[in-house]
């Protein structure tokens, strides 16, 4: 049977197990009206999950400045900007549910200027984060028709860095579209090393899931190889080992943002999305002069 994701088997997924898991899940159907994949899966770790849905149904749910099919239009353009299909296609159907209007999800250029303004530090906080200064906050609090209030603006940041990183979290596990969606909506990343699109309209079952397996092996594989080959060279630092580790992981996983432009891309993710060649770059050099990191935690 197909579970919810592609990376983890049905019988792992804790729908009628332990109690605990179980009270979790029941918990998430009470607050959304349904357990979605999302759920399920992160009911392998219930506290987790039980924090989780806490901070979801704050941020949707409960009393704000935004009104609720607003917050869930800021939810489809921060999952747009990382080509999370699965994301996008659950706040589509929950912003026509709270009273939306559809007209809106014909793309960006159909909401209105004040949300459209959100583009940018949509698309820094996505990709370059490192990026954003005062003067983008200052842009959308000053005054005219078009301007958000403190709180509204406070409240929009936190929903775009949450569906980000709910983004990457849907990616690592796999997450499988739901039987009421599109089939065609694959919530994989776009892979550069894959012959075939998983925007394609293939199912997850399909030849986007096995490339997505077969790089995550590959990956693994070179992983092991670098580990015997530390064994083997007793010289070899632990700073030459991470070097060498991360000149692999950015062979293997970076994604160019040039993919977005690939005309298979969905067209619910692409009329989101403004400025869309707009990706990751490395901010720092790599090798023996890379200038040290500060990095607070």
């Amino acid at each position: 049977a197909r579970g919810p994701s592609s990376f983890i088997p049905l019988g792992e997924i804790p729908q009628e197990g332990g109690e605990s898991s179980l009270h979790q899940l029941l918990q998430a159907f009470v607050s959304a009206g349904r357990v979605d994949h999302v759920a399920m899966v992160m009911g392998l770790h219930p506290q987790y999950l039980s924090s989780f849905w806490k901070t979801q149904y704050l941020l949707l749910r409960m009393d704000g400045p935004l009104p609720y099919h607003k917050r869930h239009y800021i939810a489809i353009m921060a999952a747009a900007r990382h080509r999370c299909s699965y994301l996008v296609g659950l706040h589509m159907r929950e912003f026509l549910q709270v009273g939306g209007s559809p007209a809106w999800l014909q793309g960006l250029h159909c909401a209105p200027q004040k949300l459209r303004n959100l583009n940018e530090i949509n698309k820094l906080l996505a990709h370059r984060p490192w990026l954003v200064t005062k003067e983008h906050i200052e842009a959308l609090l000053r005054p005219g028709q078009d301007s958000w209030s403190l709180a509204e603006l406070v409240q929009a940041l936190v929903l775009l860095t949450h569906y980000h990183s709910l983004a990457s979290f849907v990616f690592g596990c796999g997450i499988r579209p739901e039987e009421e969606q599109d089939v065609g909506s694959s919530c994989w990343a776009p892979s550069p090393h894959s012959s075939s699109s998983p925007a394609s309209g293939d199912s997850m079952g399909g030849s986007g899931g096995t490339d997505a397996m077969q790089e995550v092996e590959v990956l693994m594989e070179r992983m092991k190889l670098l580990q015997e080959n530390q064994l083997e060279e007793e010289g070899v630092t632990q700073e030459e080992m991470a070097t060498r580790f991360e000149l692999e992981k950015t062979e293997s996983l970076l994604v160019p943002s040039s993919d977005i432009l690939d005309p298979s891309l969905q067209s619910n993710i692409r009329c989101f999305l403004e400025d869309p060649e707009f990706g990751y770059k490395d901010f720092t050099r790599r090798g023996e002069q890379a200038p040290p990191t500060f990095r607070a935690q």
